[in-house]
């Protein structure tokens, strides 16, 4: 099969893979239909993402059909079209019985970082009775795929560990896939005010057809005057820091109100600095997380229901064997204008320049 696997820092190539088979009667194995890239896979092409070995295949997101299942496995069966969770949760250990299953002592992230990746024909799915999810008849595929990762990492991380509540003050910190499902995900709640913060004016001004209230170019570096500007001086209730850089995490702590909460979406791969010397007294909350995709089964809900369209997130299409074109393009998103590239496996898609 035709798999992406990362060689190393800064390599990536399209390699020939033996079809991954059952290794243990909880496991599936899902014949991808449609995938994409996450912000999270250039960070491990960066050398950022330590537990990634070189020669593991790329990629924790996508849909596909179940092409056979262990002997375990008792909710699926062969021709079964299913999500993929970026998450694997063996259900049973003390991290999975808290909801956390981010930290499954024998699953978590691993799919595309410990284990092969969903960049591919097929992938092996460990744990598939709590880690795939039935596809409803009549759903759209493509929008599905924004809730493997995206769509719970932006609701998990960034709006309920953020606290947004209605009529309260939001700004979201990177206007990228995270950011923008932050951004979808927060009006649940009916804040007040949603400030969406970049230095990319395409990417804000999609988030302007999203629901944001006002937006902010921090290219000039006066971002956090102009927040403080809308907020009357006050600052944001919750700041959602959705980039993974230094200068985004500090400018969250710059526009927090006083007993406000930062909520960390974004993956750090250096570290930053904490200003307690100004932040001790503020009664500030900071949270930091990697979501346990719990909330799939209700955003799937919402997607179905068509009160989110996690579709219109997507801005390109690929086929497999397309998959070095759709990085190129995904990584230079300030020219190419993407947001989320998807990647179809056995199925012809008009190129793409």
């Amino acid at each position: 099969m035709q798999a992406l696997v990362y060689n190393g820092p800064g390599k990536k190539n399209l390699e020939d893979r033996p079809k991954p088979t059952v290794q243990a009667p909880t496991d599936a194995v899902v014949r991808i239909t449609k995938t994409t890239i996450c912000g999270t896979d250039l960070h491990i092409l960066k050398g950022e993402v330590p537990t990634c070995a070189p020669g593991t295949v790329l990629g924790h997101e996508g849909v596909g059909v179940v092409d056979a299942v262990g002997a375990g496995v008792t909710t699926f069966k062969p021709g079964d079209r299913v999500l993929i969770s970026c998450i694997s949760a063996c259900g049973r250990c003390e991290y999975c019985r808290k909801g956390m299953y981010s930290h499954c002592t024998t699953g978590g992230w691993i799919l595309g970082n410990k284990i092969d990746g969903t960049q591919a024909e097929f992938v092996r799915t460990p744990y598939a009775d709590t880690s795939l999810y039935p596809i409803p008849d009549g759903a759209d595929e493509e929008a599905l795929v924004m809730l493997s990762d995206i769509l719970p990492t932006g609701f998990e991380c960034g709006v309920l560990n953020g606290k947004v509540q209605v009529g309260g003050s939001v700004a979201i910190v990177g206007s990228g896939p995270i950011g923008l499902a932050a951004l979808l995900t927060a009006q649940f709640y009916s804040p007040s005010q949603i400030i969406m913060i970049d230095i990319d004016d395409n990417r804000l001004s999609v988030s302007q057809r999203f629901g944001a209230t006002d937006i902010v170019n921090s290219s000039e570096g006066k971002a956090a005057e102009q927040v403080m500007k809308l907020t009357g001086g006050r600052g944001v209730d919750t700041a959602i820091e959705a980039v993974g850089i230094p200068a985004t995490f500090e400018l969250c702590q710059d526009i927090v109100a006083a007993g406000g909460t930062i909520a960390n979406a974004g993956v750090h791969g250096v570290k930053v600095d904490l200003h307690l010397e100004r932040l001790w007294s503020h009664n500030v909350t900071i949270t930091t997380g990697l979501v346990d995709t719990v909330t799939i089964p209700m955003l799937l809900k919402t997607v179905q229901s068509r009160r989110i369209d996690a579709g219109q997130l997507i801005t390109h299409h690929f086929r497999l064997d397309q998959i070095l074109q759709a990085y190129e393009t995904f990584a230079k998103a300030s020219s190419t204008k993407a947001l989320k590239v998807i990647i179809e496996a056995g199925a012809r898609v008009p190129d793409q320049r």
